[in-house]
């Protein structure tokens, strides 16, 4: 038993010394300014940018100011997200949300458009604009009031309201729509 154990943890050795020697991301990182703070033990200063990508399409970014003490404690903090660019100053992280954007909770409403497209809109389908358009539906095939409701704007609250009203409108879409 003892001997497959320290056959496993010299194939991880190897495993993880090639990978850090050999991925071209690790390599650039080693030369960068936040790799050599490690060595020094002093503290870093640095730009990290949060992009997020919801379901409906919407993207939001946030800017944080970071100190860094410990490279693996850095790499701790964003273990949930995806390195795009690692500059000088400056880091940049990538994530997509299983949610429906802030904006859209706050002032999203499916709506209709004059030519029957089913279609987000950044506040009421009378006054707004659209952020995001679907399928065209066939209107006719809607009752009155669900019509109405759609002129009006029905709220997107959250994710589930979100799927929900697709999924009820897919069945007045034409028959290409639904694919």
């Amino acid at each position: 038993m003892k001997v497959l154990m320290r056959m496993a943890a010299g194939v991880l050795m190897l495993v993880s010394t090639y990978s850090y020697c050999y991925h071209p991301s690790l390599a650039k990182m080693e030369q960068s300014p936040m790799m050599k703070q490690e060595a020094d033990n002093t503290p870093l200063q640095v730009k990290v940018i949060l992009k997020r990508q919801y379901i409906d399409g919407e993207t939001s970014e946030e800017v944080i100011e970071d100190t860094i003490l410990s490279m693996e404690d850095f790499w701790e903090k964003y273990v949930d997200w995806q390195l795009v660019e690692m500059g000088e100053a400056e880091v940049v992280f990538h994530r997509m949300e299983d949610d429906i954007s802030p904006l859209l909770k706050t002032n999203g409403y499916f709506g209709v458009s004059e030519d029957g497209t089913i279609s987000i809109f950044n506040g009421t389908p009378d006054k707004a604009h659209i952020i995001q358009s679907f399928f065209q539906i066939d209107v006719k095939k809607l009752e009155g009031s669900n019509y109405e409701q759609l002129k009006k704007g029905i709220p997107v609250k959250s994710k589930t309201d979100y799927h929900q009203v697709l999924e009820a409108l897919k069945s007045y879409s034409f028959p290409d729509a639904k694919k």
